[in-house]
């Protein structure tokens, strides 16, 4: 299974007809995903030609993409300064899962946005995030389906290009994935690491996790607490920044430290207390994950 999205999902892209909208949603249409609908005010009425001649119509609003094609999830790429108004546009119009992978969206912008969403019932992705790929199924945001393959380990990360080096890494050892999810790296973000490993949990035929965090911020020792209370199958770590130089903010916005809490060294401390495995360098991740695959038998098929 897939967590969040899977081949069956109806996907509107919000801004769509903008460079980065059709460059991805033709990427998207390519690997299999099922987009119904773009989105980009005053060009309703549209065609958007996708691979093959495949032809996706384009509304001015998602209320109406959703009311004509029953789309049920939004993928945002739209510029910062109306990133927020368009997730909230679509939470207004009951899409349920929304992906944003727009960076650079103001914290209040935000703080607004992600209130709405949860009165609403959505689940945002992002912001600042590649988004999720389910192998074989699925793709919403910018993760390549070049480098994944179908298999029995999910992956979550704060970080894009360590998602994108992690996943190549398992791939080439032989470890397929359920799902990869980016989760994002701004102070604010919709979806946890605790929410991805609850949905793994869930998933039977994830049989173990990677997570993937970096300095700043209190998410990855949360993480590990909870797995540790509730996840019944491996899980290994990576810390980004083990290298960093003491007081310097490095990378996302949320890779803020502050104080002793938001360290690499911290934060591998809580995972090694709770007994999840790390790796030092991301080219060690899939030899941990074998390992511990090794040495842990299958779920049965059904199992939560």
């Amino acid at each position: 299974m897939a967590i969040f999205v899977d081949e069956n999902s109806r996907v509107a892209v919000q801004g769509i007809t903008g460079r980065d909208g059709s460059f991805h949603a033709r990427r998207m249409m390519a690997y299999g995903t099922r987009i119904v609908a773009g989105v980009t005010p005053g060009k309703g009425g549209r065609d958007f030609e996708g691979p093959d001649g495949r032809i996706v119509p384009v509304f001015d609003t998602v209320a109406e993409a959703v009311a004509e094609t029953g789309a049920e999830c939004s993928v945002v790429y739209v510029p910062p300064a109306f990133a927020a108004g368009a997730i909230m546009e679509a939470a207004d119009a009951g899409v349920g899962f929304i992906v944003c992978v727009t960076e650079g969206i103001p914290v209040l912008d935000m703080t607004r946005a992600l209130a709405l969403a949860r009165d609403r019932g959505s689940r945002v992705l992002g912001p600042n995030c590649p988004g999720i790929i389910c192998p074989g199924r699925t793709t919403l945001g910018i993760i390549p389906g070049s480098i994944v393959a179908r298999g029995p380990v999910g992956l979550v990360s704060r970080s894009g290009t360590l998602t994108y080096e992690a996943v190549l890494h398992l791939t080439r050892a032989g470890l397929g994935q359920t799902s990869c999810v980016g989760i994002g790296g701004d102070p604010l973000i919709g979806t946890s690491f605790v929410d991805c490993l609850a949905a793994f949990a869930e998933d039977p035929e994830t049989e173990a996790v990677v997570l993937i965090g970096e300095i700043g911020g209190t998410a990855e020792q949360d993480a590990a607490a909870w797995a540790s209370a509730n996840l019944d199958i491996p899980l290994v770590g990576f810390i980004a920044g083990r290298t960093a130089p003491p007081g310097t903010r490095m990378g996302h916005a949320g890779a803020i430290i502050s104080g002793s809490s938001g360290t690499a060294a911290e934060k591998t401390r809580a995972f090694e207390d709770n007994g999840i495995r790390v790796a030092k360098r991301p080219v060690e991740i899939s030899a941990l994950v074998g390992e511990s695959l090794a040495s842990r038998p299958a779920r049965p098929l059904g199992a939560p």
